[in-house]
This record gives structure tokens, sequence and C-alpha cells, in this order.
């Protein structure tokens, strides 16, 4: 699936993250190593991930998700960002115990077109300065 890959491709260079496939679905993961974050005591890889999978070839719309780790002081305005874009926020959590800093991740979702979509994502990530 040649279009497909040229696509992800696409797709994590608007999002600055790096392409892959999992379980079929293009997925885009930024590493945020600028956190330093360490969970009981030890370096923990803060990552976010954005992902779409079940394209239409007919309409170009697929499901489109993502999972952002934020630091607590970017929540909002990501929030605020996503929001704007039409885009639904589907949970704002934290995942881990004893991690520090806290992170919160948030959960996105949209059926869109992956590359509006992703111009989307860039613009809230933006919001915040991530990278």
């Amino acid at each position: 699936m040649k279009c497909n890959g040229t696509l992800c491709e696409k797709f994590s260079r608007i999002i600055g993250g790096q392409s892959g496939f999992a379980g079929g679905k293009c997925v885009s993961t930024i590493n945020r190593d600028e956190i330093k974050s360490k969970i009981l005591g030890k370096r923990f890889r803060v990552t976010s991930s954005f992902s779409f999978e079940s394209l239409n070839v007919s309409t170009g719309k697929a499901l489109c998700l993502g999972r952002a780790a934020l630091l607590q002081r970017e929540v909002n305005p990501f929030l605020t960002a996503l929001r704007k874009q039409g885009i639904i926020v589907s949970s704002v959590h934290n995942e881990w115990l004893f991690d520090r800093p806290q992170l919160i991740y948030i959960n996105i979702e949209a059926v869109d077109r992956p590359l509006v979509f992703a111009k989307k994502v860039k613009r809230a990530l933006d919001a915040i300065s991530f990278h």
C-alpha cells in the first residue's frame, strides 16, 4: 500500500512525528525528550501518538485518533485549541502513580481527512509550543 505509506509519511511530517504502522494503522509518534520524567525514580520516555485508520477512499475520511502526554500547564491551551477546531476530546486523565513531573494524557478523536486532522493537531501543539 504505497499510497497509504505516502499518506502516513505526510501525516507524520505535518504533525512533526515519526511515522510507522502498528496494527494496520498509520501512527505518528512524538518523543518529548525535553520532559525529564521519572516513574518510581526511574527515567520514563514521554511520548504522544496520533493515528488514522479505516480510510474511506471515496470520501477521503478516516478515523483519526490521538493521545497527547502533557504537562499540567499545557492542558488548558491544548484543549481550547482542539475544541475550536471541532476535535472531540474523549478523555483527560493521568496514567501513572508516582510520576514526576505528573503528566496528563489527552485522548482525542475525529472522522476527518487525515492531513486535515494532522494540520488541526499541529495547530493545537503549536498553541503550547510543543516540541
